[in-house]
C-alpha cells in the first residue's frame, strides 16, 4: 500500500536566515524534524483500488449498500486492509468496453484494479481471439501506469461447443501469466459451489442472471482473499 509523505520547503529558508542567534536555529531544526516527521505519519492514505467490470461489479438491481463493491469494502474493512474501492461497474459492458473507459479509470491515484469482464462476451458469442485483445489492452495500461491488476476468469458455458470454451477459458489464466497479474476464479463459481446440489435461485434475483444481496455475500467470501492477494502486492 502507497505511503505519501510530504515535507515543509520553508525549512530550509528558515535555518538559513543569518540573524538568527545559533541557540534559536538549533531549536528551530529540531522543530523542523519533529514537524517533517509528524507530517508523514499524518499524510499515509489507503490504497486505491478501481473494479472495473459489468453489471455484477456494478450492483445492478440491488440496494446501493448491496452490491459487490460495498460488499467487498466492507469485508475488506473487517480484514483490517487499508483501501478504497471505486465502482468502475458498466452494467451491460463488454471487453470492448471496458477497454474504452480505461483511460478515465486509471486515474493518477489509482493504485491497483479489479477487472471483472467478459460474461457479456460470452453472450454475445464473441470471438475469443477479440475479447482477448480487448483484455489484453486493458492490462497494457494498466502495466504502463504501474497498476496491479486482479483478472477474474469466466467459466463459459457450452452454447457454442467445446473449442468455444476451451479458448474463451483459456484467455484470463493465459494474461493473468503474461501479465504477472493475480488470477482470480469466475464471479460466479462461489454461488454454484454454495448451492451444490440445491436451487441457484435462492441466491439470485428474479432475473437469473444476477445475484441477490446474500448472493453477492457468497462471493465476496470466496473472492476476498484474493484481493488480499492484490493488496499484498503493493507493500
Amino acid at each position: 500500500m502507497s505511503v505519501k509523505e510530504t515535507t515543509g520547503s520553508g525549512i530550509g529558508k528558515v535555518l538559513s536566515l543569518r540573524s538568527i542567534a545559533y541557540g534559536s536555529g538549533r531549536w528551530l531544526r529540531n522543530l523542523a524534524v519533529a514537524f517533517v516527521i509528524g507530517t508523514g505519519a499524518a499524510t499515509a492514505q489507503p490504497a486505491v483500488v478501481a473494479a472495473l467490470g459489468d453489471s455484477l461489479t456494478a450492483g445492478y438491481g440491488l440496494q446501493k449498500d448491496a452490491g459487490f463493491v460495498p460488499q467487498l469494502q466492507a469485508w475488506l474493512d473487517a480484514q483490517g486492509a487499508d483501501v478504497e474501492l471505486r465502482n468502475a461497474g458498466v452494467s451491460g459492458d463488454t471487453t470492448a468496453g471496458g477497454l474504452s473507459r480505461i483511460g478515465w479509470t486509471l486515474s493518477d491515484d489509482v493504485d491497483a484494479m479489479i477487472v471483472a469482464l467478459g460474461g457479456n462476451d460470452v453472450l454475445r458469442g464473441t470471438e475469443p481471439e477479440v475479447a482477448r485483445a480487448n483484455l489484453a489492452g486493458i492490462l497494457d495500461a494498466a502495466q504502463a501506469a504501474g497498476v496491479e491488476v486482479l483478472i477474474f476468469g469466466i467459466d463459459a458455458p457450452a452454447n457454442y461447443g467445446p473449442d468455444y470454451k476451451r479458448d474463451f477459458d483459456a484467455i484470463y489464466p493465459e494474461l493473468a501469466e503474461e501479465y504477472d497479474a493475480v488470477l482470480g476464479p469466475d464471479f460466479l463459481q462461489p454461488i454454484i459451489e454454495t448451492a451444490g446440489e440445491g436451487p441457484v435461485a435462492q441466491y439470485m434475483q428474479a432475473d437469473g442472471i444476477h445475484p441477490n444481496a446474500e448472493g453477492v455475500q457468497i462471493i465476496v467470501d470466496a473472492l476476498g482473499p484474493s484481493v488480499l492477494e492484490l493488496l499484498d502486492r503493493l507493500d
